[in-house]
């Protein structure tokens, strides 16, 4: 009878002190609060700290970053990135423009297709139709391999907002506030119905980015580019 009386106030007392809520909750992070701060990938004033390879060119015109030509890729290059969440605010020229923002990318490119096939695409393209495509080729989704649980797109001019969470093997992409994408590493994906869409199989926890400039004929404007890190994860 002592040693339950003993038991229970120790129990009490744990919980009480916070450890027992600690304890069951220490493999859950919550969710960033907005006062982490975002770092800026991007100055408004000029490439540095980014690289282009393939096809075309990436310029800041105005402030604004823009492709010419393509199809290439301008990559963030101060390093990998993991359990973070990446904000890409963008706008097309055009009704409709075609991009993407690349995450995942497993080494540094070195040219435009390997990004593609191995690492993911986060779409840009409000009418995927025009291109003979689906809507698992929309903006917000993981290029060819997730259905949109939303289609939240702006048109042209407008500014759309995008993030896109990586967390650990999981892929949250938000676009003006509804959630597009949830995908985490091997749910299961359609097959690949074009010869340009990437390689199926599992990506990197962590990986480096980059913004398309896709061709002449499409393009977006990026006004912000930044970063920060997932609360409570390294």
């Amino acid at each position: 009878m002592k040693n339950s009386l003993l038991t229970g106030l120790v129990a009490g007392l744990l919980v009480l002190s916070g450890w027992h809520s600690r304890a069951v909750s220490r493999d859950i992070a919550p969710a960033a609060p907005d006062t982490a701060k975002w770092t800026q990938l991007f100055d408004g004033k000029d490439l540095k700290g980014w690289k282009h390879v393939g096809p075309g060119s990436m310029e800041v015109e105005n402030g604004l970053i823009r492709g010419h030509g393509g199809m290439g890729l301008l990559y963030w290059t101060g390093g990998k990135l993991g359990n973070c969440t990446i904000r890409v605010v963008f706008k097309m020229r055009d009704m409709n423009d075609n991009s993407g923002v690349f995450i995942r990318i497993p080494i540094e490119p070195r040219e435009e297709w390997m990004p593609v096939n191995y690492g993911y695409e986060v779409q840009i393209d409000n009418h995927p139709e025009t291109s003979k495509e689906d809507e698992y080729h929309i903006t917000g989704t993981l290029y060819s391999l997730t259905k949109p649980l939303a289609k939240p797109g702006k048109p042209g001019p407008e500014w759309n907002t995008m993030d896109i969470t990586l967390d650990g093997p999981r892929t949250i992409v938000y676009v003006n506030g509804q959630k597009v994408t949830d995908y985490t590493e091997g749910q299961p994906t359609p097959a690949r119905k074009f010869d340009f869409e990437p390689q199926r199989g599992r990506r990197p926890d962590s990986g480096w980015i980059g913004l398309q400039n896709h061709s002449d004929n499409d393009v977006v404007y990026f006004k912000e580019v930044a970063v920060r890190p997932l609360y409570g994860k390294h």
